[in-house]
């Protein structure tokens, strides 16, 4: 009889540290993917460099339908950054289609034009793949970016609402944080109950 209870007694302590390692892992995790969300949105909304970037690349969200069915408002694309020499016609860019505004494009090159006009600078045509034509100026390299490698569908939309809205974000982490807490000590109150009870004596839980 001892031997079952010991037994029992080791199953138990060894459960409840693989509960403890999983639960201590799990919220780490949470905890490093909300933060890590809020530092790149918040350093990319801080710096507008267009150089600045993380791992050679810069996210962007696409605001409008013009590229659409490749990308829908709402998501994320990641973009390389490159020099000219290294972008094709067919690839998708991203730039700044002009110098009096922050905001950027993501269109797909229809035409690369090199040493445009005995100028030695390389310009681009673009096009967005809704569009029914070409966009109406030309972009020079200094303004494009680079090309995207990727995107994330509706990832945008988070992480915009991450650059606006930060100090509500940082605000719910903190309470979710409080909740888990909370939570947590509520299950290991409920369990050292249950141990009580289990180790009373047969005549004192009758």
């Amino acid at each position: 009889m001892d031997n079952n209870n010991q037994e029992t007694e080791e199953v138990r302590s060894e459960s409840g540290a693989g509960y403890k390692v999983y639960s201590v892992i799990r919220s780490v995790l949470v905890y490093l993917l909300a933060i890590g969300m809020i530092v790149a949105a918040l350093f990319f909304a801080a710096d507008r460099n267009p150089q600045k970037s993380l791992f050679g690349f810069r996210y962007y969200t696409i605001l409008t339908p013009s590229m659409s069915p490749t990308y829908d408002v709402g998501d994320m694309v990641f973009v390389k950054l490159m020099n000219a020499d290294s972008i094709n016609v067919g690839d998708v860019i991203t730039f700044n289609p002009s110098s009096e505004s922050d905001a950027y494009l993501t269109h797909r090159v229809a035409e690369k034009i090199n040493d445009y006009e005995g100028t030695g600078v390389t310009c681009f045509r673009t096009k967005g793949d809704a569009n029914d034509s070409e966009d109406s100026f030309l972009i020079d390299e200094s303004r494009v970016i680079g090309a995207v490698s990727f995107s994330v569908p509706k990832l945008g939309y988070v992480f915009r609402f991450v650059q606006l809205r930060w100090y509500f974000v940082a605000a719910l982490i903190v309470l979710i944080g409080v909740f888990l807490h909370l939570i947590k000590m509520y299950f290991s109150s409920e369990r050292k109950d249950e141990e009580k009870t289990e180790n009373l004596p047969e005549t004192a839980q009758k």
